[in-house]
């Protein structure tokens, strides 16, 4: 992992389009700033884990699951 020291004000540079920067400092919390193309998707690291988590339950459903959900729908 890369640590770098900002103070507020300042900012990182992740490529060419992507910019971190810090806007606020107060006791422990830090509020940063991203200027990021709409393509790139930004989540806090708790949301980004839970909609992997889903994702991959998501993924583990039985074969037939779309099948079973199209039956009851048409019932």
């Amino acid at each position: 992992m890369l640590v770098l020291t900002r103070k507020s004000g300042e900012s990182l540079q992740i490529g060419e389009d992507i910019e971190i920067k810090v806007l606020e400092i107060t006791g422990d919390q830090v509020k940063i700033g991203i200027e990021a193309p709409k393509s790139v998707d930004i989540h806090r690291r708790e949301v980004y884990l839970q909609i992997q988590h889903e994702n991959s339950e998501a993924a583990n459903l039985p074969q037939n699951f779309l099948e079973k959900l199209s039956d009851q729908h048409r019932k």
